[in-house]
């Protein structure tokens, strides 16, 4: 478990960079999405990701990792804005200062990583015999499930909601990116 928490800081801490770097680009443009587009987003990208791994082909030139890089940035938006619903200190459409829009970001990540080690602790790092083909697979379903619960106003009888959703969406696509730098794969042929 110890590498994997490594490696995982590190995948987490690429990601967070890329994200703040855009924040500094285009401010939190992203706070007018609502949560139904941030998961159309995220299905984008990883609909993209099955494409490449069946087809073997880019035609614009990038792999699967900056999809899944993607996936765990807009998954992280999504908490965010699940978290800030209804604060009228940050209304959609003002920019959040960089160093507050951190402090966000790591608190979502600190509840997903919480998760993580949770469930490696009870499934025992199963994912490590998976193929990256297989949870881009999941990641998909997990995707499919939170419209499904968006369609359905947020209501489900016996289910986790979209936040956990998120959050397993974010371990999924750090796991693939540790397999994909492990096996040096990440031109998107993985299968």
């Amino acid at each position: 478990m110890q590498n994997t928490e490594s490696d995982y800081r590190q995948v987490i801490q690429r990601c967070k960079d890329l994200f703040l770097r855009k924040n500094q680009d285009y401010g939190t443009a992203w706070r007018i999405l609502r949560l139904p587009s941030i998961t159309d987003q995220i299905f984008i990208k990883a609909q993209r990701i099955r494409t490449l791994q069946e087809t073997g082909i880019s035609r614009v030139g990038e792999g699967i990792e900056p999809e899944f890089v993607g996936i765990i940035n807009y998954c992280v938006m999504a908490l965010i804005q699940i978290q800030l619903a209804g604060n009228t200190a940050t209304p959609v459409g003002n920019d959040i200062p960089t160093p507050e829009l951190e402090k966000l970001y790591d608190r979502e990540i600190s509840r997903v990583i919480d998760l993580l080690f949770a469930k490696n602790h009870d499934y025992g790092e199963a994912w490590r015999d998976m193929r990256v083909s297989s949870m881009t697979d999941i990641i998909l379903m997990k995707l499919l499930r939170t419209k499904q619960i968006e369609d359905n106003q947020g209501n489900t009888l016996v289910s986790e909601g979209v936040e956990a959703n998120y959050m397993d969406m974010i371990n999924y696509a750090v796991f693939c990116l540790i397999k994909l730098s492990e096996t040096g794969i990440l031109s998107g042929q993985q299968k």
